[in-house]
């Protein structure tokens, strides 16, 4: 039977190599008896730049290869965490890099993928925040900063980051229910599959359907099914 598995929010780090085993686990043993891996967004916790490398980068480099090399395909959506993630890291590992929206056709189903950070427009800081730090120019700059003073740069924004977090209402976190359904208008998609917040459902809202990932934490892999047959469902 033809599948097709769809993940995100691991916020792979080497503080946690739980979850490291858990996706190596999973692209050991169920990637490989897919069509398609999608992986949307925020793989890692943080990426300063396809430069760097590390004990981590480097098994999930050869993960991501091992499949791609055995002519599975692997998609990649950009995060919040690792829009950074380039074309050098694509090519090392066979992976294929996402616009932000993108539409598929998931067996008969026009199907739209995002991340899903752009669809919380009521975090108004958030949005601003977006808006700057994917200006080419910026990315240009800190991406030819020295790698030392990048890490450095990464730890204080994880900081606030997380400052920030706990202070917003949980509300503004989600998504604008109207513009996301604006959103699968435009796209004239029935189907739209999303992360970024964490909050891991199926919906069906004005005869559409929105499948939310979940994030992994260290005894839980959220990790959404697609089958030829029309299934879509969370592997528990």
């Amino acid at each position: 039977m033809k599948k097709t598995y769809f993940i995100s929010d691991l916020h792979l780090r080497e503080t946690q190599p739980e979850l490291t085993a858990l996706f190596l686990d999973f692209m050991q043993n169920l990637a490989p008896t897919a069509e398609a891996v999608y992986i949307l967004g925020d793989l890692f916790d943080f990426w300063i730049g396809d430069d760097e490398q590390s004990p981590l980068i480097i098994q999930v480099k050869n993960s991501i290869k091992q499949i791609t090399a055995q002519g599975i395909a692997c998609y990649f959506t950009h995060g919040n965490r690792d829009f950074l993630i380039g074309k050098r890291f694509a090519k090392e590992t066979g992976m294929t890099l996402l616009p932000d929206y993108h539409i598929i056709n998931l067996y008969g189903v026009p199907t739209l993928l995002c991340h899903g950070d752009t669809l919380c427009i009521d975090d108004v800081k958030y949005q601003q925040f977006r808006q700057k730090v994917h200006q080419k120019w910026r990315q240009w700059l800190f991406l030819h900063l020295p790698l030392k003073v990048r890490l450095k740069i990464a730890e204080k924004i994880r900081a606030k980051s997380r400052k920030d977090k706990a202070q917003k209402p949980d509300d503004i976190m989600d998504v604008n229910r109207p513009f996301t359904l604006a959103q699968m208008q435009r796209f004239n998609a029935p189907c739209l599959i999303h992360g970024h917040t964490h909050r891991e459902a199926i919906h069906h809202e004005e005869g559409k359907k929105r499948i939310v990932l979940g994030d992994w934490r260290t005894d839980y892999a959220s990790i959404l099914m697609a089958t030829e047959k029309g299934e879509m469902v969370f592997l528990k």
